[in-house]
């Protein structure tokens, strides 16, 4: 507010907090204007004294103070509590003769009369000056419990805790404690409520109010207690009766409750012969068969016993009974007189109590008990009250009283015929709610008797709607169902399975009717509005699902439970549940309540008329007699008299009067015993009366009553911003009425109609639920909103609170969405449609609607009555900008309270005209419907769909149209309709089509010579069509209208002026006939077809994922089709192109076959590999080869793992055919032909040991034809041969002895293998072609380079992106790898040397990475190699034939390379370091030498040029690449050919190994020149000696150089390691004889030979043999080449060495 202060320039704040005091309600009374130093925040009145807050936090006493010793006879002046200075107090209380403070820290002080403990303190009558007190609670960690109000009576104080807990202290049972001695000095906590949000607390004389939040869902989750705080006895019991659950939660603390003397006794209850609900409704009369009033003795009521405070519900829960029998009370030990016996209590004793009920439950059983009769919502049995009247002679009457509630359950329980709609009216606990005035006021009528249940049942249902005047039977049973209302005692806390039920329906339901008690009103939900509640945050807002509880004296019926019995706890008032009580007050003997709807209900004495009504008294909630229109908002109850603050016609508040007319001097409260009656008063109000000063008081803020004396604050309007506020407030409690109203009387009856859903149609019945339920909220937000603005009135009065500001879009929120359901509510007619219902319900000429419209023209049809009443939410958008704007123009426009209130006048000022805009779009669709020819309406009309344009005036025609045909386009918000007819027909419109909007595209189509004009060309994913508009004009018009409704559809905001992109993302069903019928895709869209990423749907479960490209699937993506035979999927994923599997790809097959290979127009072809069999890890048969349409055609690999069998060979139609090689798991290897899968014609067969057969096979493994088998031995037999090999084949021939005859030596060594295999340039052919074909090669080497080098870019790229977007993860080498393959080579010009390394690096990198093509061609031949040559196929005869393919693939992929670089030399070629001989030869005659010696030295360097030379060879280049892969299984082949060699060579060297190095050395004929005599040892300065017995440490650098030989792969690596060998040998000799030495081959072969023996090489010849196949031809005649030949040598020295 400091920037309104400095607006007003008023800076003393001398216009806020103005206090007026007076007292009565006559013409003659003219209010005092009480001055205080600062503004009044806040007044508490007792009978003669009062307290004042102030600004700043002091407190002002004023009046009769009899605790101040000083003044014990005057009245007193506001005097400052100087005590409490220091002390910011924020809240003030006064009871009749004491009072109370609360700090800012949460402090209590007390003072004044302490005669009944009131003021918590111990030992003292009188408490002078505010004394703190301390709420000490055990089961908190705080050691004070912080306070926020306190409430004050006669007797007892109330304190409210933060923690919105309840603690009292003084003395009397409205303290609501299990207390057995008073006064309680000491606060407690009231157990009761403990758990429960307590919202403010109330004290009269001798009674207390709580308001209470109802439990909401995250209440009832917390674990009630087990057993009670006081006794600590269980709280519920459970049992199993027969059928039926019984759940009893009877228990109660037995306190023994001492009373004054002059509360012995408690008055008889008047007895009114008639029963009112409200002041405007008819009396019901009461028939009674009772005694008359005169001879009804009183029954006095001990409040010393306990039981009378037992299962009170007999009243206010309103639960079903029937009369008990006579024959069931035992009268033999009571006088008729009703004396009380020998006892010392005229009751029974607790065992005679127990022994009663357990009488009385078990009569309930017998089947002579009499059966009762149930009409209308509610059976009624004699209440407590009316089995006093019968039998006031009865001692027992008043226990029945206390337990009627428990019995009449159990009776009725056995009644399971009565239906489930009556059974719920019995056990529900708020079924009270309906008729909660005629059946209390009966309970508490003495003269009510049995015929009184014809009348309420004649009338209950009209009566109950009256009762309930702020929400309809439906609203409340739906917050019966979703939400438990407060119970007493421990109802409420009830925590079983059966939780639901119990507290819901009642205590007692059997089993059946448990399982019909779930079905609940299908109309009852739309309406609830708990939970709806705008913020999520329940307490930015207040409350309204509140409850009222009351305890205490009810004498007067101030307790509101529709009797007169004393409460020892507190107890919730049902019937004022659902009425959104949002403030309670009390009286001396009076209560209050004020609704959210600014309705005040009134009960208790009203013998001063301070009730507002003519109920006298009145012991249930009924609501004040005000004039229609008045919105009361604060109240006040005095000692006989209620003050209340209303709305009126004008902006200020006025004030009403309702009680006693007090006169000065009447009554002297100083000499006036308390409780005395006497005439002080000249006469009361017979309603609230209107003082006629309050105008004068400016605008008042909040109301005070106490004692007789009455005070008002007011502020003054400084700069209008105080007028400002309350005109808001004031607007917002008017509309929130009219909006319940609206409610209550129209919404809710049409919802509670039976035939509604079938009226209206499921349509249209949705959006009326839908409507309503958002209409509800609206309701409940507006009504918070409301009670907030009161609240912010009566404290602050400051714009720094106001909900609106700080939290807009919540308000803008529920506007906005209760608009979109009121547009889609009209433009499916739903106005319309609702009028029947509507006219069914209020007749023909609905008074009521038009009252609540509040319109001045009387012609109005009942249509336009519901579009007003559902439309007069929205008009209140205005209102809050006018509202929010003139509150703005009471600051500085450059103040941030200006800013604030301008910011939100704006946004409800825009919200109001884009709903306007769009309430016109959904009036203009509509009158379209209305208007629309043909059955196309149904299906066409959708809530959401809003016209834009038409072209019924024939704007818009289709081209090439017939001559008859009718077309008619229509475009909506979401779709273009093109409906299509025929003129003569009948149905002008016989077919239409719906294009959605997401997928549209316009175009102008250009003015050529076509001859079209204003022509534009519309696209579809199905169609495309060219309309023609009737000029430029209207050509501009559909163009600009369908690319907006284009834009706005796909998200892109409205308004927009640029077009929609060609480029989309959408959704598209297809529906014509052809591949993609009825799928459905969703993905990027380009002009009309599916292209970029995508997902399409068919109906039969096949789903593909990835890209498209013009409307087909290419690119990468996966496919699912499911297989219905074995109810499994199949899958791929790959490359595809012109919608079919085209490129590589994997598929898996749901009969667990997987294939991986290349695909070409969605068959197999091109190199692939074929899973077969059910097993996963190891399939039974996997082919690796070339694919011609599907079927195995070319070369290829077969691994029969079942039958042990391994083909390589030719295929044709997945068939064997042409020449192959069969190895088998037995060690038979076969090489020839095959034809039609067999083996046909020649072939050579040889087995494990040896033996051959070459001859002619006519089927597997079958001899027939002329052959030779040659054993083992080298015998062999020549002939013809029939019959399988292994199954003793014939044989007619002749046997030959070859050892003697020494030409048949050389016959039998000709015969070699690999004649009759596929050649090496055969293999793999598709996997070479594949990669020429990534390369943009038709054919190997023919093809652009620059296209190579693209291609190879969009490869690296490509692939990348997709395994970026893959959930796999490159790691981080592999990403490196990748970035530095993104830079081209440098791929022409002249080849050096150092040009020659960049490009094997280059190499190295590429075949690192699958995603480049060289890397790929690698990995594919990596993958046929070892699937070629191991596991079956390690056989040593395949050795030969696994080199040369390994030399064929370094000879092809040098062709790739040499492609790729083309200025690289051929294989063999000579790279010839570029070197200028001039600039040497001037270097060296820089450097001044002589002639003879520059000559020297040129003649040096044009040698060196030969050296300088390279020679290529793709053994050098690409054997490091690929021999590093393919190694395991190629070695594998060495070790098995060179077995035999090396397990001799290898039993040789352990042999030799045996013998001590200088034994070996001598043995080896190494010379003693180069015995090493000591060795030198790592650690410095230590050599050891040589001795004879020495082993394993001469020459030990060399042996450990030379074992590295196995951990190396390629040729060159391996000599390498030798020619390092060499090396150390030559150190360690020249370290030895300290000279230079060059060797001889004498000299060191013994000790090479020494050093091989040493290093123990387990396959030596395997090793040995690998390098001579493999080594690079240019070495083999260099220092390299006879290293090599050395160890060679060596190898088979030791096979032959011989140990002498």
């Amino acid at each position: 507010m400091e920037s309104q202060r400095r607006g007003s320039g008023n800076d003393d704040g001398g216009g806020r907090g103005l206090l007026h005091i007076w007292k009565g309600y006559s013409y003659s009374v003219a209010p005092e204007k009480l001055l205080l130093p600062h503004s009044v925040l806040q007044v508490a009145l007792g009978r003669n004294h009062g307290a004042l807050l102030v600004e700043g936090g002091q407190v002002f006493t004023f009046g009769h103070c009899p605790w101040k010793q000083s003044q014990v006879a005057q009245f007193l002046a506001p005097t400052l509590e100087s005590a409490l200075s220091g002390q910011r107090v924020i809240a003030v209380a006064a009871g009749s003769f004491h009072s109370g403070a609360v700090t800012e820290d949460g402090g209590v002080h007390m003072w004044g009369d302490n005669t009944d403990g009131q003021c918590g303190l111990s030992g003292l009558s009188l408490v002078p000056n505010p004394t703190p007190i301390a709420l000490a609670d055990s089961d908190s960690s705080l050691s004070t419990v912080p306070v926020k109000e306190l409430a004050c009576g006669e007797q007892h104080t109330l304190a409210l805790s933060v923690q919105h807990e309840v603690w009292a202290w003084g003395s009397g049972c409205q303290l609501g404690l299990s207390a057995t001695v008073f006064p309680v000095s000491k606060p407690q906590k009231v157990e009761l409520l403990a758990g429960r949000c307590v919202l403010q607390v109330a004290c009269g004389a001798k009674h207390s109010l709580a308001l209470v939040r109802c439990l909401g869902p995250q209440d009832t989750q917390r674990p009630p207690a087990d057993k009670c705080g006081q006794c600590k006895q269980l709280l519920y019991t459970m049992m199993d009766k027969e059928d039926h659950v019984i759940i009893s939660d009877s228990h109660q603390c037995l306190p023994y409750l001492e009373q004054p003397e002059d509360d012995e006794k408690l008055k008889t209850p008047s007895t009114n012969s008639t029963l009112k609900l409200s002041p405007s409704e008819p009396a019901l009369s009461s028939k009674t068969s009772t005694p008359p009033p005169q001879s009804v003795s009183p029954v006095p009521v001990n409040n010393s016993d306990p039981t009378q405070f037992e299962n009170v519900e007999t009243q206010e829960s309103s639960l079903a009974a029937q009369e008990l029998p006579a024959s069931d009370f035992d009268l033999s030990d009571t006088k008729s007189s009703g004396a009380p016996s020998a006892k010392s209590s005229p009751y029974p004793d607790e065992q005679a109590v127990k022994e009663y009920l357990k009488k009385l439950s078990d009569s309930t059983q017998a089947e002579k008990t009499p059966k009762v009769t149930i009409g209308g919502l509610h059976t009624l049995l004699p209440s407590a009250a009316g089995l006093i009247s019968a039998s006031s002679n009865n001692p027992l009457n008043n226990l029945v009283a206390s337990c009627a509630s428990a019995v009449g359950e159990r009776v009725a329980s056995t009644y399971e015929a009565l239906s489930l709609k009556k059974m719920m009216n019995m056990y529900l606990p708020t079924g009270a709610l309906r008729s909660a005035g005629p059946v209390r006021q009966m309970a508490a009528d003495p003269r009510a008797g049995e015929n009184t249940t014809e009348p309420v049942r004649e009338e209950d249902s009209v009566q109950a709607k009256k009762s309930c005047s702020t929400g309809d039977i439906h609203e409340e049973e739906a917050e019966r169902l979703h939400r438990r209302l407060s119970l007493p005692g421990l109802l409420s806390q009830g925590r079983y399975a059966v939780h639901l039920l119990s507290s819901s329906y009642g205590l007692l339901l059997s089993p059946r009717l448990l399982r019909k008690g779930g079905r609940s009103k299908t109309d009852a939900a739309s309406f609830t509005s708990s939970g709806m509640a705008a913020p999520a945050d329940r307490e930015v807002l207040p409350c309204l699902q509140t409850e009222v509880w009351s305890w205490g004296h009810g004498e007067h019926g101030q307790l509101g439970h529709g009797d007169n019995l004393d409460r020892l706890q507190p107890l919730c008032i049902k019937s004022l549940n659902s009425k959104e009580v949002v403030r309670v007050g009390a009286g001396s003997h009076h209560s209050v309540a004020l609704t959210a709807q600014s309705q005040l209900f009134s009960w208790g004495s009203n013998s001063h008329g301070q009730l507002g009504h003519m109920e006298s008294p009145s012991t249930v909630p009924r609501l004040a007699k005000l004039s229609e229109g008045i919105r009361v908002w604060d109240v006040s109850a005095g000692e006989r008299h209620t003050l209340l603050l209303a709305d009126g016609d004008c902006i200020q508040p006025i004030i009403y009067y309702s009680g006693e007319q007090v006169k000065e001097g009447t009554r002297d409260h100083n000499k006036q015993e308390e409780g005395e009656e006497k005439d002080s008063f000249d006469g009361y109000t017979q309603q609230p009366v209107l003082l006629p000063f309050c105008m004068n008081l400016g605008f008042v803020s909040s109301v005070f009553a106490g004692g007789q004396q009455c005070m008002a604050l007011s502020d003054k309007n400084v700069m209008g911003f105080i007028a400002s506020l309350h005109e808001l407030a004031s607007a917002e409690r008017k509309f929130y009425s009219k909006l319940c109203s609206i409610k209550t009387h129209v919404i809710s009856p049409l919802l509670g109609l039976d035939s509604l859903s079938t009226t209206l149609g499921p349509v249209i019945f949705r959006l009326t639920r839908t409507l309503a339920s958002q209409f509800g909220h609206l309701c409940h937000l507006t009504g918070q909103h409301a009670v907030s603005l009161t609240v912010n009135l009566r404290r602050s009065r400051s714009i720094k609170s106001l909900f609106i500001l700080d939290h807009t879009e919540i308000f803008l929120d529920s506007y906005n969405e209760y608009s979109s359901t009121l547009d889609e509510f009209h433009v499916m007619g739903g106005y319309l449609t609702l009028t029947k219902p509507t006219l069914d319900l209020f007749g023909k000429s609905p008074e009521l609607l038009q009252k609540l419209t509040e319109c001045s023209e009387g012609n109005l049809s009942t249509t336009d009555l519901l579009v007003v009443l559902f439309c007069l939410p929205m008009l209140h958008l205005q209102e809050y900008g006018r509202l929010l704007l003139k509150l703005a123009t009471c600051f500085e426009v450059c103040s941030n309270d200006y800013q604030r209130l301008q910011d939100s006048c704006s946004k409800f000022e825009a919200l109001d005209l884009v709903l306007k805009k769009k309430r016109k779009e959904a009036e203009y669709t509509f009158l379209f419907w209305k208007g629309f020819p043909g059955k196309m309406t149904d299906s066409l009309r959708k809530a959401h769909r809003r016209l834009i344009c038409e072209s019924s005036n024939k704007a818009l025609t289709l081209q090439n149209a017939g001559r008859f045909s009718v077309n008619w386009f229509i475009l909506f918000n979401d779709a273009l309709v093109h409906a299509q007819g025929m003129a003569p027909c009948k149905n002008l419109f016989s077919t239409h089509h719906v294009f959605p909007l997401a997928t549209l595209w316009v175009e102008p189509v250009p003015e050529d010579n076509t001859g079209l004009s204003y022509g534009l060309k519309l696209i579809t994913p199905e169609e495309m069509f060219t309309l023609l508009a009737s000029s430029a004009l209207e050509k501009a018009k559909w163009i600009r209208c369908i690319n907006q409704a284009v834009a706005q559809a796909l998200g892109l905001g409205e308004g927009q002026k640029f077009e929609p992109p060609i480029c989309r993302s959408s959704t598209y069903t297809f529906y014509k006939d052809g591949r993609l019928k009825e799928a459905t895709y969703e993905g990027r869209w380009l002009a009309g077809k599916p292209h970029g990423r995508g997902m399409i749907k068919w109906p039969d479960g096949r789903i593909y994922t990835g890209s498209f490209k013009n409307g087909q699937e290419d690119g990468f993506g996966e496919f699912v089709a499911p297989n219905k035979t074995l109810n499994k999927n199949d899958h791929y994923q790959g490359h595809w192109k012109d919608g079919k599997m085209h490129g590589v790809g994997t598929y898996r097959y749901a009969n667990t076959e997987v294939y991986e290979g290349s695909y070409q127009d969605g068959l197999r072809h091109g190199h692939g590999m074929l899973r077969s069999g059910k097993l996963n890890t190891s399939s039974p048969s996997v082919f690796i080869g070339q694919w011609v349409h599907d079927k195995k055609t070319g070369y290829g690999v077969f691994d029969d793992i079942t039958k042990g069998e391994k083909y390589i060979g030719m295929w044709q139609d997945n068939m064997r055919q042409g020449t192959g090689v069969v190895v088998t798991q037995f060690g038979l290897y076969y090489e020839g032909s095959f034809k039609d899968n067999k083996m046909m014609g020649n072939g050579i067969l040889l087995s494990e040991d040896d033996t051959t057969y070459e001859g002619e096979f006519s089927d597997d493994w079958t001899l027939n034809g002329k052959g030779v088998l040659t054993m083992a031995n080298g015998d062999y037999l020549e002939g013809s041969f029939s019959g399988e090999w292994g199954a003793g084949p014939k044989v007619t021939g002749s046997y030959f002895k070859p050892h003697l005859f020494e030409t048949d030596k050389d016959k039998i060594q000709s015969v070699k293998l690999g004649r009759l295999c596929v050649s090496a340039e055969e293999k793999w052919q598709a996997v070479f072609d594949e990669c020429w074909c990534q390369l943009g090669c038709e054919s190997p080497g023919q093809g652009d380079i620059r296209k190579a080098w693209d291609n190879i870019a969009v490869a690296l790229t490509t692939n990348r992106r997709h395994i970026l977007d893959s959930p796999e993860r490159l790691s981080r080498s592999h990403s490196r790898t990748l970035e530095s393959l993104e830079v081209i080579p440098q791929h022409v010009g002249l080849i050096t040397m150092e040009r020659y390394h960049t490009i094997h690096r280059y190499l190295m990198k590429a075949c690192d990475t699958p995603l480049h093509p060289l890397g790929r061609l690698v990995e594919a031949l990596v993958a046929v190699y070892r699937m070629t040559y191991v596991g079956v196929g390690a056989n040593r005869r395949l050795l030969p034939q696994a080199v040369i393919e390994l030399k064929s693939y370094l000879n092809r992929i040098f062709q790739v390379v040499r492609f790729l670089f083309p200025d690289l030399p051929e294989d063999g070629g000579i790279i010839r370091e570029p070197v200028d001989l001039q600039e040497k030869e001037s270097d060296v005659k820089g450097e001044r030498l002589s002639e003879q010696e520059a000559s020297k030295q040129n003649q040096t360097l044009k040698m060196e040029w030969s050296y300088r030379s390279h020679m290529v060879s793709s053994l050098a280049l690409l054997l490091p690449v690929l021999l590093p892969r393919l190694y395991p299984p190629l070695f594998t082949l060495y070790a098995l050919d060179k077995e035999r060699e090396d397990d001799v060579y290898w039993e040789c060297v352990l042999r030799l190994n045996k013998q001590p190095d200088l034994a070996l050395l001598a043995f080896l004929g190494v010379q003693q020149k180069f015995w090493p005599l000591s060795v030198s040892m790592p650690a410095p300065a230590e050599h050891l000696q040589v001795l004879s017995t020495t082993k394993d440490i001469c020459f030990a650098s060399a042996v450990e150089t030379l074992q590295q030989i196995s951990t190396t792969f390629t040729p060159s690596d391996k000599l390498h390691v030798i020619q390092l060998t060499f090396e150390e040998i030559t150190k360690e000799v020249q370290s030895l004889l300290k000279q230079d030495f060059l060797w001889s081959m004498d000299d060191l072969f013994p000790v090479f030979l020494y050093v091989v023996l040493r290093a123990r090489i387990r396959n030596l010849g395997s090793e040995v043999n690998l390098i001579e196949d493999l080594m690079d031809p240019c070495i083999q005649h260099g220092e390299h080449g006879i290293m090599f030949t050395t160890l060679k040598a060596c190898y088979y020295q030791i096979q032959h060495e011989r140990i002498t």
